[in-house]
């Protein structure tokens, strides 16, 4: 018996790792539709990676003139203009948001700006009208949480932040997470009175505990107000101000209060329990190795199954779903060494296991570690520093771990990610010829482990 459906492939959600997919299995032939609700781009174009990268570019500038009168040049700042930074800012997201259409319709892919939610296995209603697909994809992200405390109205979440009518003079971000820690970041580097608070002992749970203290210690020599093991237990409003309660009895005054204390899958609404797709206690949908979900014609990737919450992940998982119903066999994703960068100031980027991992995982590993003051610090008067660690799997020689805290840790941490990919080992890198001067060519010159 077979079926006459409307798609091949309906996937709901336009960002990263729906539009990849429904680009791929477009270019391959099959009949797609999409849906999307919000904007073409998902949150890294819009509310994410993209506008934050380009807020990071704008807080530098402050550090950089001040480091450019060690060089001799006689530079002012004449000021900084937050509406300009958000209109070029909206202009570029904009222009985004066309390509990402136009990649739709170049693979021939039908788009549906409006809802879509389940109705059945292989059928979904877009905006009141039912349409029926052989495969359904979901991809529809996640969302910021902000906790039930007394004034939560009063709060933003990073989709809020890209878009306030002006620069605040005083913020207090609350979370420990890699988004709270960029905005710290970038709000200091604009000139705001920035206080960070984090209800643990140190922020960035997960990454190496080396860089994580560091980045603590070089964020606070900048004149970020960091306060661990505190919480604000409430909010309310003070004329034009917000009050913050502390959990430590204490109380903070700010225009503007920033939550970044996680995000959610983005599941509710879908209609999920009733067609039968499973999902976990945090709304996470359930799925195997292969994204199929408990009902074997409903997909998912990205975000919405809350796994490796990357872009360049969705986008491998895309890939590999579009490949797999319509070009097989695919190649699956290896989630082992993917590189990440949190761009933080200083930066920090990391690939591979963190000390403490890789203690628990091999037999014995030696550890290189390396902090220094970079050469183009040296003529400016900043005290600020570079840390770089490597860990090796001491039977097999392979490099196992690299951690890095200082400019550009992303760009320098990508050829290394590939390194690792290729099991490069210790010897390999010490046979490697470094470049010079620069901060990377630490990598291929450390020769000492530091004691156990």
């Amino acid at each position: 018996m077979t079926h006459s459906y409307d798609y091949d492939l309906f996937v709901i959600g336009a960002g990263s790792g729906g539009v990849r997919a429904a680009r791929v299995a477009g270019n391959l032939g099959a009949r797609v539709g999409i849906a999307e609700e919000r904007y073409f781009g998902g949150t890294c174009v819009n509310v994410g990676c993209i506008p934050k990268k380009l807020f990071v570019y704008a807080s530098h500038f402050a550090e950089d003139f001040l480091a450019a009168r060690g060089y001799g040049w006689d530079v002012a700042a004449q000021g900084f203009d937050w509406s300009t930074l958000l209109a070029n800012k909206d202009r570029e997201i904009s222009r985004l948001n066309n390509v990402y259409e136009q990649l739709l319709s170049g693979a021939q892919v039908h788009i549906h700006q409006a809802r879509a939610t389940l109705t059945g296995p292989n059928e979904v209603d877009v905006g009141g009208r039912r349409v029926s697909a052989r495969h359904i994809l979901i991809a529809t992200g996640g969302w910021p949480v902000v906790p039930e405390i007394p004034g939560r109205e009063l709060a933003i979440t990073s989709n809020e932040v890209f878009a306030l009518p002006e620069l605040p003079r005083r913020i207090v971000i609350v979370g420990g997470g890699y988004i709270a820690v960029e905005f710290a970041g970038i709000f200091h580097g604009l000139g705001v009175e920035t206080t960070l608070i984090y209800r643990g002992p140190l922020f960035l749970r997960g990454f190496d505990d080396d860089i994580r203290r560091f980045l603590a210690e070089e964020m606070t020599k900048r004149g970020v107000d960091i306060r661990f093991e505190l919480n604000v237990a409430s909010m309310s409003k003070d004329n034009d101000d917000i009050r913050c309660a502390l959990t430590d009895g204490s109380e903070l005054l700010a225009d503007q209060v920033l939550f970044a204390t996680g995000r959610r899958p983005l599941s509710d609404g879908l209609n999920l329990g009733d067609v039968g797709v499973e999902t976990d206690a945090a709304g996470a949908i359930k799925v195997d190795e292969q994204y199929v979900t408990s009902v074997p014609s409903i997909l998912a990737i990205g975000d919405v199954t809350n796994r490796v919450q990357l872009t360049p992940v969705a986008l491998a998982e895309g890939m590999f779903v579009a490949r797999k119903l319509f070009a097989p066999p695919a190649r699956t994703v290896d989630y082992d060494y993917i590189p990440t960068a949190v761009f933080s100031q200083p930066d920090i980027a990391t690939v591979g296991f963190t000390e403490r991992e890789a203690r628990q995982r091999f037999a014995s590993v030696d550890v290189y570690r390396s902090a220094f003051t970079p050469l183009r610090e040296t003529l400016t008067r900043s005290n600020h520093k570079t840390l770089m660690k490597m860990i090796v799997d001491r039977d097999s020689d392979k490099v196992v771990g690299i951690h890095m805290a200082g400019p550009e840790a992303g760009e320098i941490i990508q050829g290394m990610a590939v390194a690792m990919r290729a099991g490069a080992t210790k010897a390999i890198f010490d046979s490697t010829i470094g470049i010079h001067p620069t901060a990377a060519e630490e990598f291929v010159t450390m020769r000492t482990p530091v004691k156990d």
